[in-house]
């Protein structure tokens, strides 16, 4: 049976001592004084993810929000019970040599808990040297199913591909029996992609196959063709890159789109606009936007990134709730590594999504996904909410 650990915020005493492995010297606090809680007088986390390179808008998009998490989980004082939370953030711009230069460097300072990352590769890189040094990991958006189960040190504050995929699935009402295109480039992402359908919906019932495009490739009506005559029940479509809009534009020409369900990823805000004709016909499997979840803990995350500046997005989530598993994980664990490993399996808090679970044989991230469209406004697209799916509906097998 799962013991299910509730945070308690306002209430929290925040302890920790700072352990390493031999492969950097032990610290204690930098002050060498202990609060009143008996724990050190200041605790630093490391934050390492992109605020340079192709993904520092979602490393920005993660750093405001974890800021704002920080602040509601200690009621805005950055501290618990005479302990400072101090946080030192590293720039990783998506290379994973530049992640574990900063992590070791971090390593070696004492801190022993480490968050952030958008990066899968960085992730992985980043995985390996908390086990390696036994300190506690809390990935970001980073989303390879990889990631999950990977060490005993290693969780995650965000949804993974798998979540993606299972949530592709629920836009039938039963999978079994069904035909699913995948629709990619030829390419590891795009055979990746095929791999996960194979694995998920497929595990389900459903038969899968996959039209793949070279990724020089810049004429799609034949593709769009192919897809058609297949005559699937549902398209699975993931694709990145310049040659979207043109992709889009074959489909919708083609018909696909008024013929079949098409299923992909929404992205952040920046992308709303890349679909083009085809914006209202596409089904939106969705990891968050402001407007899905409707709780007070969304709320208040929305209105402290705002207050300070910035905009809520796609990886808000992700920041806050590593904030929020941040502060249990030191309180319960004492600054103990093991300990706050323990605290955190089987931990279920409110986050701006609604309840979190952290799965404890692979420390998966159970959360609910949701389906979207986009709506014409203003002369622009925004998102709007079709149907909620729940967390259990789309919860990733367990990783031995």
């Amino acid at each position: 049976m799962r013991v299910t650990k509730k945070l308690l915020l306002g209430s929290v005493a925040v302890t920790a001592a700072l352990a390493l492995t031999a492969c950097a010297p032990t610290a204690e606090a930098p002050s060498g004084e202990a609060s009143d809680g008996g724990g050190p007088a200041e605790v630093t986390v490391g934050i390492v993810t992109s605020e340079s390179g192709p993904l520092a808008g979602y490393g920005k998009q993660y750093l405001d929000a974890f800021n704002a998490g920080l602040d509601y989980a200690t009621d805005g004082t950055g501290e618990i019970d005479g302990t400072t939370i101090a946080v030192e953030n590293r720039d990783d711009a998506g290379d994973p040599d530049k992640a574990v230069t900063a992590v070791k460097e971090l390593i070696g300072e004492g801190v022993n808990i480490i968050a952030g990352t958008a990066s899968s590769g960085v992730a992985l890189a980043v995985a390996e040297q908390a086990e390696q040094n036994k300190v506690l990991y809390i990935s970001g958006p980073a989303a390879a199913d990889a990631i999950t189960g990977i060490n005993d040190y290693t969780f995650r504050s965000g949804r993974q591909s798998a979540q993606d995929v299972a949530t592709a699935g629920t836009f039938l009402e039963d999978i079994e029996g069904k035909t699913v295109t995948v629709f990619a480039q030829d390419n590891a992402f795009g055979q990746g992609n095929v791999a996960a359908v194979e694995a998920i919906l497929g595990g389900q019932g459903a038969t899968v196959n996959s039209v793949l495009v070279a990724e020089d490739v810049t004429e799609f009506t034949p593709f769009a063709q192919q897809v058609l005559a297949g005559a699937p029940d549902l398209v699975f479509v993931a694709w990145a890159g310049a040659t979207s809009g043109a992709m889009w534009q074959a489909m919708s020409q083609q018909g696909a789109l008024d013929e079949i369900p098409v299923v992909t990823g929404l992205g952040d805000s920046a992308t709303f606009g890349a679909y083009g004709e085809a914006s209202e016909k596409i089904n939106f499997l969705n990891h968050y936007f402001p407007g899905a979840p409707d709780n007070d803990v969304n709320t208040a995350m929305i209105e402290a990134i705002e207050e300070a500046g910035g905009t809520p997005d796609l990886f808000s989530p992700d920041g806050f709730n590593a904030a929020i598993m941040i502060v249990h994980a030191i309180k319960e664990g004492q600054g103990d590594v093991d300990a706050m490993v323990s605290a955190l399996e089987g931990f279920e808090f409110e986050g701006p999504k609604g309840t979190m679970t952290v799965r404890a044989g692979d420390h998966a991230l159970i959360q609910e996904m949701y389906q979207a469209k986009l709506v014409a406004q203003d002369g622009t697209f925004v998102p709007e909410l079709v149907d909620t799916v729940s967390a259990d509906d789309v919860a990733p097998a367990e990783a031995k």
